[in-house]
């Protein structure tokens, strides 16, 4: 029995585990001390409980857990890596021309470059790669926009509104080669894919609770110890917690939700990711199999399991969203899906205004059933057949005439 609405906007965020809420339970009301006071047993419970949670966030990332630093999410992750690292391995004083060169891309999610637009105002050079066709940054592409003065390298393991999977470990590789320091935004990856730091070449790597079903305003930030042992100057200054790299009294509820969340997703990694793989398949299937002018945008292969973006021509993005309202979806990342701008991610791909417009992201998650794939499929082709036989242009284009070519006139 289908219930609704139907949740595929996995991508913006998951719904906690019950595991992982009865996980977290105890840390409210019984074990409600400060993992900060150490003399007496409430302080020495709490921080147990965030030290077993360490471990199994370290598990999961194949890092050492005196490798993880816990944050309020991937924003503050990112903007702790990368101010962090451009201040701490800038080539000159604060105030002089050139203080160092960083790498990132153009479709990188806003937590990264708002943060490195910030650097580039504060003297740091900043150079933002295009993506090809198919979304992926490669290591050739990093290499080509290597300068002697580049100080830190920013791609994100996954794309948050395509799915499509960088080129990560041999991205890092290079960076090593070269005593770069290597960031990556793995927010959409972590728990979703393996992962392990110490063959992936990462440094700085972020990750939140609310994308592998664990709680919001949690997360971490994986910093290398070894080879190289990387530092940053820390945004928060206060009681020197977290290494000193993040000060402030520890969410000890969310660390213990985190830390559970973690747990279980490298357990069901394998299996939830296969099953999804076969879900996002049928669905991407059923609707380009019964409709024309669709395409699934990003890289048809190297994608994550879970996420599909599909632009459907002659047909108005928000109209779609509004004609499918039982289904939960997206027209973009969920930190710009306020604004009615088509998305900057798709543009970046070479994606047209018309059909970056019209697109929409499906994400699908733990619990997401083949029946909600099939109602979904249904309902998309249904929505997109009954907005076009309202176009005159899509009238125009089954009738072969190239809209491309079309003079428009002006009034």
């Amino acid at each position: 029995m289908l219930k609704f609405p139907i949740y595929l906007d996995h991508a913006a965020t998951t719904p906690c585990d019950p595991r992982v809420v009865e996980a977290m339970l105890p840390y409210f009301t019984q074990v409600y001390g400060n993992p900060g006071s150490r003399n007496h047993r409430f302080g020495w419970e709490a921080e147990e409980a965030v030290d077993r949670a360490r471990e199994q966030c370290a598990a999961l990332l194949g890092a050492d857990a005196k490798e993880v630093i816990f944050t309020s999410g991937s924003t503050e992750s990112n903007n702790l890596a990368i101010r962090g690292a451009a201040q701490m391995y800038e080539k000159a004083p604060a105030g002089s021309a050139n203080r160092g060169h960083i790498i990132t891309a153009v479709h990188e999610h806003k937590a990264v470059l708002d943060p490195c637009k910030r650097l580039q105002k504060e003297g740091f050079d900043v150079t933002f790669l295009e993506p090809p066709r198919d979304g992926i940054i490669t290591a050739e592409a990093v290499q080509a926009a290597m300068r002697p003065d580049t100080i830190l390298v920013s791609i994100m393991w996954a794309n948050n509104e395509i799915g499509t999977i960088n080129e990560v470990p041999r991205i890092g590789a290079l960076c090593h080669d070269r005593d770069i320091i290597f960031h990556t935004d793995a927010t959409q990856w972590v728990g979703k894919m393996p992962t392990n730091m110490e063959t992936d070449n990462v440094d700085l790597l972020s990750f939140s609770g609310h994308k592998l079903y664990g709680p919001k305003g949690v997360g971490g930030l994986y910093v290398r110890r070894r080879r190289p042992r990387v530092r940053l100057v820390p945004l928060v200054d206060g009681g020197g917690q977290e290494r000193g790299f993040r000060s402030g009294t520890l969410n000890v509820p969310g660390i213990v939700g985190l830390g559970k969340a973690c747990e279980i997703a490298q357990q069901e990694m394998e299996k939830d990711g296969q099953r999804l793989l076969t879900l996002r398949k049928k669905l991407e299937d059923s609707v380009t199999s019964r409709l024309d002018t669709t395409q699934v945008n990003g890289h048809a292969e190297k994608r994550l399991p879970h996420i599909t973006n599909i632009s459907f021509g002659f047909v108005e993005g928000e109209s779609l969203m509004m004609a499918i309202k039982e289904v939960a979806c997206s027209s973009g990342s969920a930190c710009t899906s306020a604004s009615l701008e088509p998305s900057y991610v798709l543009k970046s791909l070479g994606v047209g205004d018309d059909l970056a417009h019209s697109s929409l992201r499906l994400s699908l998650g733990r619990w997401t059933t083949q029946d909600q794939v099939d109602y979904t499929a249904d309902a998309i082709v249904k929505a997109v057949n009954k907005l076009r036989e309202l176009s005159p242009l899509y009238d125009m284009h089954k009738e072969g005439i190239d809209l491309s070519k079309v003079e428009w006139a002006h009034h």
